[in-house]
């Protein structure tokens, strides 16, 4: 690393970030079977020269060494993603399915979807489909039947009639379904594809990191990458905090619907969530490094959402937290992003982790007197020093 230095905007490798998140788009990885994508997210990081673990429950924790290792600060998105398990055989050799994680069967009608069975070199493709799925047959009642799991089934692409028939073809009950991706990038650089929800996050935090290490810019505190396997059935950031961590900055979508702020082509900071909000000096510091370095970026308030964070805060991590965002239209369902929100995205991260902590000596400690504790008469705005104040965009 070079000596120390005042942060600066690193210009992201677009290229390497559009490579390596289609590339994990086509790698069916519904949370419960996440060891295909964990593999490969393992070889990403062992190119860019980045030394990692994996925990038993397969979370990966990587580790960019900085000047102090007193403490550290973590950077989490999620491989996983939403998919279906087989929860029934049925007598017309269909298979009845539950969601994994969280999302409307309306979505999946008409996915595309592989079932994977034990025997792994077997592979089985399907779609999901109405239980009335023909117009010709059931005109009307198409249009009429209702909204749920109970009124899908997956339809297999191979001969079979009856359960003996799905047996014979190895599928069981607990057996994972996975909705196929089938990712587009547009000429005008929108991205669509289902599961972005993480992967392109992943991507984008894998950008960044790569890009630190490229450009040897200085970095002042041990750095983590932990990629997690369980966010989207609520475990996410569960374990792999380790109590020197004084920062995670989680890395997931941002809402874009109306009555939201979220943008896809720029970056959001996610002030709360479902669960609540979240550290006030550490999101108002990723705004403010924003706004310091050009980065478009707005605030947003997620009412139905919850991110690794809220494991992570769930399970008695003592950090501090802020939710950093790439905007997603149609989360679970349709999506929709663009690159230049995951660039730009990817950018900010690079400036952040140049950055001391928010309050480098408090939280070099987990515990500490009431006098010096961090608030809000004097915070540090930026590596220039303190100011009076909250600080943010467009204080």
């Amino acid at each position: 690393m070079t000596a120390r230095s005042a942060p600066r905007l690193l210009r992201i490798d677009r290229d390497y970030l559009e490579q390596v998140m289609l590339e994990l788009l086509e790698i069916p990885s519904p949370s419960g079977r996440t060891d295909h994508v964990m593999q490969y997210v393992g070889e990403r990081l062992a190119a860019i020269g980045l030394p990692f673990t994996i925990t038993r429950r397969g979370a990966l924790l990587a580790s960019l060494d900085g000047s102090r290792d007193d403490v550290d600060r973590t950077v989490v998105a999620h491989a996983d993603t939403i998919g279906c398990i087989v929860s029934g055989l049925k007598d017309n050799g269909r298979l009845a399915v539950r969601p994994v994680g969280t999302h409307s069967a309306r979505f999946s009608e008409g996915a595309q979807v592989r079932v994977f069975t034990d025997a792994l070199e077997t592979v089985i493709t399907g779609t999901i489909l109405p239980l009335k799925a023909s117009g010709h047959r059931y005109d009307d009642e198409v249009d009429h039947q209702g909204v749920g799991w109970e009124h899908v089934e997956v339809r297999i692409d191979e001969p079979a009639e009856g359960v003996d028939d799905l047996r014979r073809l190895g599928i069981d009950v607990g057996d994972f379904v996975a909705l196929l991706s089938q990712p587009v990038i547009t000429p005008h650089g929108y991205v669509k594809a289902r599961h972005l929800d993480d992967k392109a996050g992943v991507a984008a935090a894998l950008a960044a990191f790569k890009q630190v290490i490229d450009a040897g810019v200085h970095v002042p505190v041990n750095a983590h990458l932990l990629i997690t396997a369980t966010e989207e059935i609520g475990h996410g950031a569960s374990h792999g905090v380790d109590p020197k961590v004084a920062e995670i900055v989680s890395v997931d979508t941002a809402v874009v619907a109306p009555d939201q702020q979220s943008r896809e082509n720029v970056v959001c900071v996610g002030m709360a969530d479902g669960v609540g909000p979240f550290d006030y000096h550490l999101s108002r510091r990723l705004l403010t490094l924003a706004a310091e370095h050009g980065i478009p970026a707005v605030r947003d308030v997620f009412v139905h959402y919850r991110s690794d964070l809220a494991a992570a805060l769930e399970s008695g991590a003592d950090s501090r937290t802020a939710l950093l965002c790439f905007g997603v239209d149609a989360t679970h369902g349709h999506e929709r992003t663009h690159m230049d929100g995951l660039v730009h995205l990817a950018e900010l991260l690079t400036v952040y982790l140049q950055t001391d902590l928010v309050f480098p000596d408090w939280d070099r400690e987990e515990r500490g007197d009431l006098q010096g504790f961090p608030s809000l008469a004097v915070q540090p705005a930026s590596e220039e020093g303190p100011r009076e104040g909250p600080i943010g965009i467009g204080d």
